[in-house]
């Protein structure tokens, strides 16, 4: 009988020890989904190591100004001139360029022509995209008077096809004088279309551009819902492009949405997960990307949980001037917001801004990371190439900069 009752105990005692350790295994797994940076620290790693062995993001390499000039493509995100945050994107191809948005205000011309004009060595610009009618996007294409001629881009230029916004909310002179020196280069040969035109291909406009002879690189025209619907903020005007670069290896995107906000990411990463795999193609799916311009400078109602979700950047560049009130001030330093690094920091810690707000500067603003370029080459002897990032400043990520520090929290 003795004996009997010692099995039993033994029984109830792995029982209880099965139960315990499952209930820790729940446990582990909630915390893991729930809050990963309680559960990296818990075990002093990070979130990214444990599920895809390496550093959040990806591991980042790091080139040089003398390699852009032979990339096969190189991106990159400008700093304007001044304290203002805004947009604008150089994309080059071999000999073709693309620009898409020219702010922050009208003396930022002179500044962002000096900078294109390294690249630029043709006078052309191939595609120009003005994404919305905010003056930090559109502000440097029309520029100032100079004498009897402008420094805006729109004058400094020959520019091949131009794709801007459908919609606009906005009422300032700026957009009306935009407005109308593209009529003008359309009268004098230039190619206008709006996004929903590129999306709907009509008028002879296209949803792909390939920028090479190879058609290995192109610009895509992503949907947005409100090119065609009535939106209560200008942002969600935006157009929306997807860069997809084919490899030996396989495709590389990268993804540009201007200012779309939260409900304008919403519909279209509804959108996109609505159209079946079978005609899912290069220019009609939301994939995954190796880059992604932040929403709306890093505000809170862009660059979403949703959007990012899907996307799951391995780097982020986030055009702004770090830590300015410029657009909300009572709210206090608005740009790049504790809520979106919250949520970029499930994906990446491979943010890089352009520039930081400095008061104490008499330009009222300082380089933090300087002009940005993220560079598609191959190394001597190398059959596969790689993406790379010089920056101007340094390459520094937000999260370990003092600003960062004194002002906001990781994870």
């Amino acid at each position: 009988m003795a004996k009997r009752r010692s099995k039993k105990k033994r029984g109830k005692l792995f029982t209880a020890v099965i139960i315990v350790i499952v209930i820790i295994i729940i446990a582990l797994a909630v915390l893991y989904f729930v809050k990963p940076e309680v559960y990296d620290k818990f075990f002093d790693l990070t979130h990214n190591e444990l599920s895809e062995g390496g550093t959040s993001g990806g591991e980042v390499v790091y080139g040089d100004k003398d390699g852009i000039v032979s990339a096969e493509l190189s991106i990159h995100f400008l700093e304007l001139g001044n304290q203002y945050t805004g947009d604008c994107t150089l994309i080059k191809c071999g000999d073709t360029e693309v620009l898409i948005d020219a702010g922050s205000r009208q003396s930022s011309a002179e500044t962002l022509c000096e900078y294109i004009n390294e690249y630029c060595t043709d006078g052309k610009l191939e595609y120009v995209i003005a994404t919305h009618s905010d003056r930090d996007h559109i502000s440097g294409f029309y520029g100032n008077s100079s004498g009897s001629t402008r420094t805006g881009i729109l004058y400094q230029y020959e520019i091949g096809t131009l794709i801007m916004y459908d919609k606009s909310n906005s009422t300032s002179g700026i957009a009306d004088n935009f407005e109308s020196a593209v009529e003008s280069l359309a009268e004098n040969g230039t190619t206008v279309y709006t996004a929903s035109q590129c999306y709907d291909q009509t008028d002879g406009a296209q949803r792909q551009y390939y920028l090479d002879s190879q058609s290995t690189i192109s610009i895509n025209i992503l949907y947005n819902y409100y090119y065609y619907n009535k939106a209560s903020d200008n942002n969600d005007y935006s157009v929306v492009m997807l860069l997809t670069q084919q490899t030996d290896s396989g495709k590389i995107n990268y993804l540009f949405t201007g200012d779309l906000e939260e409900d304008g990411e919403s519909r279209m990463v509804d959108y996109y997960a609505d159209i079946p795999e079978a005609y899912k193609t290069d220019y009609n799916v939301l994939p995954e990307v190796k880059l992604f311009k932040g929403g709306h400078h890093g505000s809170y109602s862009s660059t979403t949980d949703k959007l990012l979700a899907v996307i799951k950047p391995e780097n982020i560049a986030i055009c702004c001037c770090v830590g300015t009130t410029e657009y909300n001030p009572s709210v206090g330093h608005e740009f790049p917001a504790q809520e979106v690094i919250t949520r970029i920091s499930k994906y990446t810690d491979n943010v890089y801004c352009t520039s930081f707000w400095d008061t104490e500067s008499e330009s009222g603003y300082s380089s933090m990371n300087g002009n940005i370029v993220f560079y598609y080459s191959k190394d001597e002897g190398e059959n596969e190439g790689s993406v790379k990032l010089w920056c101007s400043n340094n390459t520094t990520i937000l999260k370990d900069t003092e600003w960062f520090k004194a002002n906001r929290t990781w994870g």
